[in-house]
């Protein structure tokens, strides 16, 4: 039997229950503060794109993001369901994220340590010189 089609969408806002759970789905709810609902929703009130993927109506994956819409695009959560991994929704999610911030954008991220291969195989480039101030 084989999967639904996958669907994506850009114009749906997110419960913090429904992201926090898809975090909890996938890997990404060991590096996020999936205990302070709070902490959840000022990130989701606050990023300024978000794409979702869905099968049937379940969601499966989301790409959220902080963009001037001109210049720079700042992809700070891809979660992708562990049961829906290596399908293709993750790149999906990204090509999407960059359309809605603008093409003219560049796309900057910094990969969790288990996904750091992925992300050149996608064909995003790999650099060497970037600095960060971590949260406390």
């Amino acid at each position: 039997m084989s999967q639904p089609e996958i669907t994506y969408r850009s114009n749906i806002k997110l419960t913090a229950e429904a992201f926090i759970d898809l975090l909890k789905r996938s890997t990404l709810a060991e590096r996020r503060p999936v205990d302070s609902r709070q902490r959840i929703q000022s990130m989701l009130d606050h990023g300024n794109v978000l794409v979702t993927a869905w099968s049937g109506d379940t969601l499966v994956g989301v790409s959220r993001a902080l963009t001037d819409f001109s210049f720079c695009c700042y992809l700070s959560d891809l979660a992708v369901d562990e049961a829906f991994q290596k399908q293709g929704i993750g790149k999906r999610l990204i090509d999407e994220t960059h359309k809605v911030s603008g093409e003219n954008t560049a796309l900057i991220l910094l990969a969790a340590p288990a996904a750091q291969e992925y992300y050149p195989k996608i064909g995003m480039q790999r650099f060497e010189h970037c600095f960060m101030i971590p949260r406390k």
